[in-house]
């Protein structure tokens, strides 16, 4: 039997709403009485999931609350609706025809559900986004700094670098307070750090942005953080296989700490030195060592989840 999907196009004022299928439709508000009301609509239509894009914070307040309304909603990735509503023929693009791809796109896709973040883990996925900001911006007054002779702008600038350093340790100790009173996050940090080169800051996004970890297998772990290379075969042909997509946040921190941990740690040095002799190319080389690093990294926090539950 096929689901009844209720497919939702967000804008920063409205949530247009297509039911498939069915072909209902409708608009409402993004407000609070807005989603109130779509709700009731999913409800009477008798939706079974409500699909909408992941738009980067907008989709944010209307998929925390139809879960509260008791509705089970999904995110699909913006870029691959397009995709799809191209090869579909839909080369128009209105509010109603967005909602009605997305929700065609849900159910020839089948749509998992994606089940709401914890307040803990949302408040963790803000710390550890707030600290990655501020490093970055730490980095860039660094490097204004290096380009000046003013004096009264150095020190302009090197006051708020005194700020924005103070800021940093600050987000360090509430992230440490936050993994520290979690047991299952305390032992994750404990099983991440015994690896050499993986300290505070790498934890922290890999638990905020990256809360699958060892509950996946290597495989989807790797393609799902854009480590994976992905084939580009076709008849005799055998392409150049490349990364792309996934959860670049985690994949770049990964990349840089995989550099790092191949300096501690014999098994990926020589693993990079064989790679190095065979000739692939420096980038080609970084990637693979952050691949085997995230496998490593996923095998303990699959030993520690599987611990966990045994002891409880």
């Amino acid at each position: 039997m096929t689901k009844i999907i209720c497919g939702v196009d967000i804008s920063k004022k409205h949530l247009d709403a297509a039911i498939w299928p069915g072909g209902a439709f409708e608009r409402f508000a993004n407000d609070a009485g807005g989603i109130a009301a779509l709700a009731a609509f999913c409800t009477g239509h008798e939706v079974e999931l409500v699909a909408m894009e992941a738009t980067g914070g907008l989709e944010r307040m209307a998929f925390g609350l139809l879960w509260e309304h008791g509705l089970t909603c999904a995110l699909a990735n913006p870029r691959s609706v397009r995709h799809y509503a191209s090869a579909m023929g839909f080369l128009e693009k209105t509010d109603r025809i967005d909602a009605i791809v997305i929700a065609r796109f849900a159910l020839s896709k089948d749509l998992k559900p994606t089940p709401p973040a914890s307040e803990k883990q949302s408040r963790l996925k803000g710390l550890a986004g707030r600290l990655r900001q501020v490093t970055e911006d730490i980095t860039i007054n660094k490097q204004r700094l290096s380009r000046l002779e003013d004096a009264g702008i150095r020190t302009s600038i090197e006051e708020v670098i005194r700020l924005l350093k103070r800021q940093a340790r600050q987000l360090e100790g509430e992230i440490a307070s936050l993994i520290d009173d979690d047991p299952l996050w305390a032992a994750l940090d404990k099983a991440f750090r015994s690896v050499k080169g993986v300290a505070g800051r790498t934890v922290a996004r890999l638990m905020a942005d990256l809360p699958e970890i060892g509950t996946f297998g290597n495989k989807a772990i790797t393609k799902l953080v854009g480590l994976a290379p992905l084939a580009n075969d076709s008849g005799k042909m055998a392409g150049r296989r490349s990364i792309r997509g996934g959860r670049c946040n985690v994949r770049s921190i990964l990349v840089l700490v995989a550099a790092v941990a191949k300096k501690h740690d014999p098994s990926l040095a020589e693993f990079a030195r064989r790679l190095t002799a065979a000739g692939k190319p420096r980038m080609v080389i970084r990637v693979a060592v952050a691949h085997k690093l995230l496998v490593r990294l996923n095998a303990k926090a699959r030993e520690t989840r599987a611990q966990f539950a045994n002891a409880t």
